[in-house]
């Protein structure tokens, strides 16, 4: 499954989601306020991954765990998690979507609508990550593709500058999950936010997707980044569970992030396969609380 597929079942799958699956026992209650997260990773998770869970009961849970955030959230879906004492680390962009994104002029100004209308109101909410794409590159050459990005962002970023907002594109694998995406390498992100000249467009650098398209994680996140504002967690190979079922070390990527002065937040986006996927998400917290 993918975030649009899994986008299209949500809302029916959380009318199915009873309160007696997401609330946490006593017990359990217990044991979490007993173990604080040590608070060098700040802690978020994609609401898309948990999405026969009602939001509500979503956030609750979050809360429980220590959990700052939940995110990739429509703006007026926001007010619900900020309600409940949480944030929305990344809020979603345009609904055009992955594949139709700034490489193509033709939706240049639809892009500019869309962000014009909705970057105020992420700063209205007090929030300031929102998710960008490259679009898929349709024969396009990877120079003009970055060219055309760069020339369709800058008044978006412009705005963005003026509201406290950052613009996050996200780098995604063409691989497995997304064929044809265009921002698909690190380098390719950095050159663009290089182009664009502002502290206002970051890179969302997903170690699933990137592990996928080039490996050298750790490597490449002490490289590049002070181009990174968000970074997103998922096991290789199938996008589950982040423990020892996959091929990644995620203590040793957290710590090297740690290690940057990151401030920001780190977002789960595994797709849990486990019946309770409440302590699959825990698990995954306590793997990255370094």
């Amino acid at each position: 499954m993918n975030r649009k597929q899994a986008l299209k079942t949500m809302a029916a799958g959380a009318a199915l989601f009873s309160l007696g699956n997401t609330a946490c026992s006593q017990d359990e209650k217990k044991t979490m306020e007993n173990q604080a997260l040590k608070g060098n990773i700040r802690h978020s998770v994609s609401r898309w991954c948990y999405g026969k869970i009602p939001l509500e009961e979503l956030a609750v849970a979050c809360k429980e765990m220590g959990i700052e955030s939940i995110e990739l959230l429509k703006v007026d879906e926001c007010k619900t998690v900020l309600n409940h004492g949480l944030t929305c680390a990344m809020v979603n962009g345009s609904p055009l979507g992955i594949s139709r994104g700034f490489n193509d002029p033709a939706l240049h100004d639809q892009l500019l609508k869309d962000y014009t209308e909705i970057i105020p109101q992420v700063a209205d909410l007090g929030l300031s990550n929102l998710i960008c794409f490259s679009g898929d590159r349709k024969g396009m050459d990877d120079k003009t593709g970055m060219e055309n990005c760069a020339k369709g962002l800058e008044p978006v970023v412009k705005l963005a500058e003026k509201h406290n907002v950052i613009i996050i594109m996200e780098l995604l694998n063409s691989k497995v999950n997304h064929p044809d995406y265009m921002c698909d390498r690190t380098h390719w992100g950095v050159e663009l936010c290089q182009m664009v000249g502002s502290e206002n467009l970051k890179l969302l650098y997903d170690i699933y997707h990137m592990q996928i398209m080039e490996g050298d994680i750790i490597a490449t996140i002490r490289k590049s980044h002070q181009y990174f504002g968000h970074y997103h967690t998922g096991g290789v190979p199938g996008r589950n569970e982040i423990d020892e079922t996959q091929e990644l070390y995620y203590p040793a990527i957290m710590r090297a992030i740690v290690e940057t002065g990151y401030k920001g937040f780190v977002g789960q986006e595994f797709i849990p396969t486990w019946d309770e996927p409440l302590k699959a998400l825990r698990q995954g917290i306590e793997i990255c609380d370094v």
